[in-house]
């Protein structure tokens, strides 16, 4: 039921089954499908492992996105129609820190491995699953896989961030034999050297990174393709399929007067820069322009002091060579700024990074820290002699035209000065597809872009297959993990594997009225995130974020409103009592006679079919605005026929 369309009439719907699925908002939200209802209420139920399995199931990098995942389920979650959305996220990193790949356990995930039966542990609860989740993926192997001979098909991957490591861990999982090559010295791509430290520990990626090698994927870092050395070499190598998954890590230019001055740099340069651990001095001053994640992270890495005292790291720098405090020598160089603007197009609530629930949190973030954030402001012109003194801008009164097309209008009487010793350009990524040749079939777009086909990802060369940056330009990472999986299925497929259409299946259980129970409160408790480090203290590389304690994770994880459980009417039984309605405290049941109602006609013939009514007698119709309901679950307890049920529903879809 929505709302009243006409006076006095009720549009109104049968919901068909797979309404229920869609249902639960976070699960499908998430890109790879994490059912995170059921992880958060898991946690609610003091059941970590399980919960760390669900959410570890579609998620090879779960660990990764749990500290740094821009987190659509949370935009999506039910919650926020009462008040903020359930702390997904950092519910996530909760039970990762128990059981995930930084965890004291990193190889719990393997309980998740189908036995010889097709099926996982017998007490597990995996959640609801579908195709790349890992209980199906990987039906028929053992429950521990045992070490990998690399006897399989060889499958290479182009580029080590987040959508080829995917891609590597599924192809793992179904026994390929797949190699990724990356041009840096390290796995996880910009997940490396483009997150700051204080957001994404590098030993984090790295232990993420070493469980997909466990599988059997091989890793050959700082082995770049070029003109001289690509796709045709690697086919001579025997290699029969391809995913190209390179990063965004070439920053877009300003067409700007000074914008060649001395101090006027790329975010993304910036980042791979004090990410491998170099010297970057932007002096006293500082302007970021740009206002999204991009933009927020070379802002708060600016105003960041680092290592202190400098001489004595050095000096055990040089006395253990190649050990990470070599990476930490060269972080006692950086300075954090003084002053640091973020200037941004859109005005405050259209900037890219307000436009998400984490987005928000970390401009919040970055304002307490002392970034100044400036938005409704387009540069005019770079301003100094050979180097920075400053940025004039002008006030921007709207971003995009009627159409949505991007078209920048200003008030030139109005402008605004700041001084700078540095401009960082946050304005937009792309990828580098130098090594790519005619001879490879495979063709860019306008947008520079590598043109694919949506669904399978298919390039326009029948064994090449591309996502992540390198198709759709700059993304979140969770995005570009399910661009992995896709192409991991697209190749599996394309290599004679099977990909039959889905088959969906639906365990319905019904919940006794007497057993069912949402936590006192739960309506009224508040959103809370994990606690942050002290202002005092963010230097350097030090965390910023902290966890949940047990005690915070089970009262934040008891805020989920259970969209998995839904009330279920049986009419037969109903004695229009009215009772449910009534004991609502959402007032989202309503009693209202037939003629009131407008639904889609063949559905209403159905109704009268079905429940044999009688034309000419009037009739009642019970609707609900699920969009309202808090499952507390009154209307089942308190009907005396059991007409309402409380019922919980799982899904789960295996390609036949």
């Amino acid at each position: 039921m929505s709302e009243e369309s006409a006076p006095g009439k009720f549009p109104a719907r049968f919901n068909d089954i797979s309404w229920y699925r869609t249902n639960v908002p976070c699960m499908e939200a998430c890109p790879v499908h994490t059912d995170s209802g059921r992880y958060v209420q898991l946690i609610g139920e003091g059941r970590y492992e399980e919960a760390f399995l669900v959410a570890r199931s579609p998620n090879p990098l779960a660990s990764i996105c749990g500290r740094i995942c821009a987190a659509p389920c949370e935009d999506a979650c039910r919650r926020t129609k009462i008040d903020e959305a359930v702390s997904i996220r950092a519910l996530k990193r909760f039970v990762c820190e128990q059981y995930g790949a930084e965890s004291p356990r990193p190889d719990a995930y393997q309980a998740l491995f189908a036995d010889s039966n097709g099926s996982a542990g017998d007490a597990l609860d995996p959640g609801c699953q579908l195709p790349w989740h890992l209980p199906v993926l990987s039906r028929g192997r053992p429950a521990t896989p045992p070490e990998h001979t690399r006897e399989g098909r060889k499958v290479a991957v182009i580029g080590c961030g987040p959508a080829g490591l995917a891609c590597a861990h599924d192809l793992s999982v179904l026994g390929y034999a797949v190699t990724l090559f990356d041009a840096l010295d390290h796995a996880g791509g910009m997940l490396r050297y483009g997150v700051p430290e204080y957001r994404l520990p590098r030993g984090v990626i790295e232990r993420e990174v070493a469980l997909i090698r466990d599988l059997g994927a091989e890793f050959r870092m700082g082995t770049p393709l070029t003109e001289e050395y690509g796709i045709g070499d690697l086919k001579a190598e025997g290699f029969e399929a391809f995913f190209l998954s390179v990063g965004a890590m070439q920053g877009r230019d300003l067409d700007l007067p000074g914008s060649d001055r001395d101090g006027v740099v790329k975010a993304v340069d910036y980042l791979l820069n004090i990410n491998r651990g170099y010297r970057v001095d932007l002096g006293e001053r500082v302007i970021v322009i740009g206002g999204g994640s991009v933009a927020l992270d070379a802002a708060r890495s600016a105003v960041r002091d680092f290592y202190s005292p400098m001489e004595e790291i050095e000096m055990t720098a040089r006395a253990v060579v190649g050990q990470p405090a070599m990476d930490a020598a060269r972080g006692a160089l950086r300075g954090g700024a003084s002053e640091v603007h973020v200037v941004s197009l859109e005005a405050g609530e259209e900037m890219p990074a307000a436009l998400t629930v984490q987005g928000r949190e970390e401009l919040r973030e970055a304002r307490e820290e002392g970034i100044q954030i400036h938005p409704a402001w387009g540069p005019d012109e770079i301003l100094g002699g050979k180097e920075v003194e400053g940025v004039r801008f002008k006030k921007c009164l709207s971003v995009f035209d009627d159409e949505g097309r991007f078209s920048p209008r200003y008030d030139v009487s109005e402008q605004m000065t700041l001084e700078a010793n540095s401009v960082i350009l946050a304005i937009g990524q792309r990828s580098d597809f130098g090594f790519l040749s005619d001879a490879d079939g495979v063709r860019i777009t306008p947008a520079g872009t590598i043109q694919i086909e949506p669904e399978t990802l298919a390039t326009t060369a029948p064994d090449i297959f591309a996502g992540g940056d390198a198709a759709f330009g700059p993304r979140i990472a969770i995005e570009a993990v399910a661009n992995g999986k896709t192409a991991a299925r697209s190749i599996h497929e394309y290599l004679g594997g099977s990909r039959g259409p889905a088959k969906l299946t639906v365990q319905v259980t019904r919940v006794p009225p007497d057993e069912y129970t949402m936590p006192a409160g739960y309506e009224k408790r508040e959103r809370r995130s994990p606690e942050f480090v002290d202002l005092g203290r963010r230097t350097g590389i030090t965390e910023v974020e902290g966890v949940l304690t047990e005690g915070e994770a089970k009262s934040q994880a008891e805020r989920c409103l259970a969209c998995h459980i839904d009330t279920i009417y049986d009419p037969h039984l109903c004695v229009l009592c009215g009772r449910c309605a009534d004991v609502c405290p959402e007032k989202c049941l309503k009693f209202v006679p037939m003629d009131q109602v407008e639904m889609p006609r063949d559905q209403r013939e159905r109704a009268m079919e079905q429940y044999g009514h009688d034309r000419t007698d009037p009739m009642t119709v019970l609707l609900k605005d699920d969009t309202a309901c808090i499952r507390c679950g009154l209307c089942a307890i308190r009907c005396p026929t059991e007409a309402m049920t409380m019922e919980r529903f799982h899904f789960i879809e295996v390609a036949e």
